[in-house]
């Protein structure tokens, strides 16, 4: 698996969506992941730290994508604002705790995320979360 995943902060979805074809580059605040589908993660970041089933989160539109395709080429995607809530106002201990969840529901289908990088994806996404609502703006995801 070969995925870039940029988190990144955006006023609105209208300047997110901009980014599309190019990322967000040095436009906006962000952090640089790759080879975990972040669509998937969010949902699970979602049900781990506020508790909504994963069913719920799906029926609800979550992650809500904004630009592009979910099957085809680059699409950027809205971070709930209640995942981007519950990031930013949890704890370390919290949020190491979620890491190693999300690691373990990664192997129990069969993909390896090691627990010292899911910690710095979800450590790192927090402090972006914090940043973004000290901005009053959202988080989103540009996937390529």
């Amino acid at each position: 698996m070969s995925i870039l995943v940029k988190f990144f902060v955006a006023p609105d979805d209208a300047s997110a969506a901009r980014v599309l074809q190019t990322g967000p580059g040095r436009a906006f605040e962000s952090l640089s992941f790759g080879n975990f589908d972040p669509e998937e993660a969010v949902v699970e970041w979602e049900h781990l730290l506020v508790g909504a089933s994963f069913e719920e989160l799906i029926e609800a539109g979550e992650p809500r994508v904004i630009a592009g395709q979910d099957d085809e080429g680059c699409v950027v995607f809205a971070i709930s604002a209640r995942l981007s809530a519950a990031l930013a106002h949890a704890d370390r201990s919290r949020l190491r705790a979620v890491a190693t969840s999300w690691a373990q529901l990664r192997m129990e289908d069969g993909e390896s995320i090691d627990t010292e990088i899911a910690d710095a994806v979800v450590l790192d996404l927090a402090d972006l979360a914090g940043s973004a609502r000290r901005q009053s703006q959202r988080i989103y995801c540009w996937v390529a």
